[in-house]
């Protein structure tokens, strides 16, 4: 769908005004010693007026190039990366509400530039509301648990920008509620709410509905606790499902507006129940949800999830104390998890953010900050950036076209990474998941309002904004890698890092690696890993081995193709089949940098590689570019 007059929006949306956040007065940090007096940065206002139209503009390209409306989807994505996809957008809706109608509107000319700003965010949102019929709800129904997880966050998130947007408009003195306008709309109209809102009872339901379905992934009988990855697969706890159940139950305790609806697939039509409190079914502030999170955060962070970056592996698998039969696992001993998968992604180091930041709001207790700061800390220090230097270790302009900086342990040359970048076989799993990352840091450095008990609650406001404001030049790096990825359409790439290395070419890697030679990829994805393949298994690219320890014994699995698992096949296909063994177990370095059909442009570009350009891709363009326009706001002087 192309939008009229885009040029005129773009001009509008340079023009939006932005605040600042004074920290001075802070005396809590949640900085190492040597941060804290440093002053990051700040961009320069033609810089953050590009900032704020390159941002509306991956938009723009995600849903006109990849979401049709007739199908009320985006046909390219699976069922999850779907989900993350509209969680992209109504993140991106409720920054666009704050950014493009904060503005007062008290004369006819400015009221015909609200008109035109607020027809642009309910565009957006009408293709949200298409999307909520065009999910494959059934589907997620029958899938792994933490895919029903981000479903939640997915609607959630929906609900909250509903309310946002809805009290900005009706319940305040900005944009349309200015007191001229405001007094012709009431007596025209009465007192209204936003039209948006009646879509917030549908999506609290299939919020609630598929935490339900999910929390059934609880487990105590192995490892003491803990979310089941799979229930078709043998028992494996990771890192993402019980990091998506800590968040999701916090945002279902802070964030949910309570449902009536007790039918199991879709919500009653309006008249059918009443929504008062007295008799919600489900009330909002339910402490069954805070006590998930609490149970859930506590287990994790006791379960020796993290390596020696302080980041987080990816999961554990459970070797003794089961008997198997046909159909359930035995306790027989004492379960625990002792075979850690040492592969590491990007987005394990991010959904626990959101979940850390949400236990904040709920119990005032500062140490969920000092654990999510240190948290981001680790991640910039392992992408190869010093924070304290606010430039990446190694001097990029040093290098010859042909070289790359060294691997750092989630990335490169500052720059976040997965470890299928650099060989270009990401598979539609992997392109989602930097995105996720950015989308969760924003969420987690986002201004803390005020919901906490805290005692000097402003103290901590002017803390935590400060220590955000410090990861302001490693967030401007990498946006400014992604924005080199974008081809002549505006498409984003999947490996940024190619973005910021003039004359990196797929034929110069190529040369680089060798016939045999794998230096350039990271430890994870060499084959024979030092600690054997079982100790790396990066089974999101290549698929989970037919072995014993990812299958259970007498399960009805399909057998695996010769040619092992496509990478474009459907996530419930993926969950209910094996697959062969790992490529990474007999592929060199040459031949896993190949591209796929090696014509002129394949060889300029090396993101035309592998899977190229996606929905999935544009939604991590996407969520960083927000990234920075959301911090961006908040730095001093702006």
């Amino acid at each position: 769908m192309l939008i009229e007059n885009w040029k005129i929006l773009l001009a509008l949306a340079a023009t939006a005004v932005v605040g600042g956040t004074d920290t001075s007065s802070s005396t809590l940090s949640f900085l190492p010693s040597n941060l804290q007096a440093r002053k990051p940065k700040a961009a320069t206002a033609p810089v953050k007026d590009q900032l704020l139209i390159d941002t509306l503009e991956a938009l723009r390209v995600m849903q006109d190039k990849y979401f049709q409306v007739n199908a009320g989807t985006w046909p390219s994505a699976i069922d999850w990366t779907a989900a993350v996809v509209g969680t992209h957008v109504a993140g991106a809706l409720g920054s666009l509400s704050k950014g493009l109608l904060e503005s007062p509107v008290t004369t006819t000319c400015e009221r015909e530039d609200f008109l035109l700003r607020e027809n642009l965010v309910t565009l957006y949102f009408s293709q949200l509301v298409a999307f909520y019929f065009g999910q494959d709800a059934f589907s997620l129904r029958n899938q792994a648990y933490d895919d029903m997880l981000w479903v939640v966050l997915g609607w959630l998130g929906s609900a909250q920008f509903i309310e946002s947007h809805g009290k900005s408009l009706f319940d305040s003195d900005s944009a349309a509620g200015a007191d001229t306008v405001r007094q012709d709309i009431d007596l025209a109209l009465g007192n209204q709410s936003w039209h948006g809102s009646i879509w917030t009872p549908p999506f609290a339901h299939r919020a609630r509905i598929f935490w339900e379905l999910a929390s059934k992934g609880w487990d105590t009988t192995l490892c003491g606790g803990g979310m089941i990855w799979n229930p078709r697969l043998a028992p494996y706890k990771n890192a993402i499902t019980n990091e998506l159940y800590i968040a999701a139950s916090i945002n279902m305790y802070l964030n949910f507006p309570g449902d009536s609806s007790s039918s199991p697939f879709m919500y009653d039509p309006p008249g059918a129940w009443s929504p008062s409190a007295e008799t919600d079914e489900w009330p909002p502030r339910d402490p069954k949800y805070l006590k998930a999170a609490l149970d859930g955060y506590k287990w994790l962070m006791n379960s020796n999830m993290t390596n020696s970056f302080g980041l987080f592996a990816d999961g554990f698998h459970i070797s003794k104390g089961l008997a198997r039969d046909n159909s359930h696992a035995t306790d027989i001993a004492a379960g625990k998890c002792d075979q850690r998968d040492e592969m590491v992604y990007t987005y394990n180091q991010g959904v626990l953010l959101s979940g850390q930041v949400g236990l904040f709001k709920a119990t005032g207790e500062l140490h969920y900050l000092h654990a999510g700061h240190q948290l981001i800390q680790n991640v910039i220090r392992a992408t190869g950036y010093d924070l304290y230097r606010d430039a990446p270790i190694d001097d990029l302009a040093r290098l010859n076209p042909w070289e790359l900086p060294p691997w750092s342990g989630l990335g490169r040359g500052g720059v976040l990474e997965e470890a299928c970048d650099v060989s270009g076989e990401c598979s539609q799993d992997a392109q989602t998941f930097k995105g996720i990352w950015m989308h969760h840091f924003t969420e987690f450095c986002a201004p803390l309002g005020g919901a906490t008990s805290t005692p000097d609650v402003e103290t901590v406001k002017a803390a935590h904004a400060a220590a955000c404001q410090q990861y302001l030049g490693w967030l401007r790096h990498n946006a400014m890698a992604a924005l080199g990825t974008r081809d002549d359409e505006g498409k984003f790439g999947m490996w940024w890092t190619a973005g910021l290395l003039n004359g990196l070419t797929t034929a110069s890697l190529m040369q680089m690696a060798g016939p045999h030679n794998d230096t350039l990829l990271p430890p994870q994805s060499r084959p024979h890993a030092k600690g054997g393949a079982r100790d790396v298994v990066d089974y999101r690219n290549y698929g989970v081995p037919n072995d014993p320890m990812w299958i259970v014994q007498g399960a009805n699995v399909p057998a695996a193709d010769s040619e092992g698992e496509d990478e474009d096949e459907d996530e419930e296909t993926f969950n209910n089949r094996a697959t062969g063994q790992l490529p990474i177990d007999h592929q060199g370095g040459a031949s896993r940098l190949r591209s796929r059909g090696e014509n002129s442009a394949n060889l300029a570009d090396p993101n035309n590689r592998g899977r190229g350009r996606t929905v999935e891709t544009q939604g991590g363009g996407l969520a960083v570019l927000r990234a920075l326009w959301e911090l961006s706001k908040q730095a001093d002087g702006l």
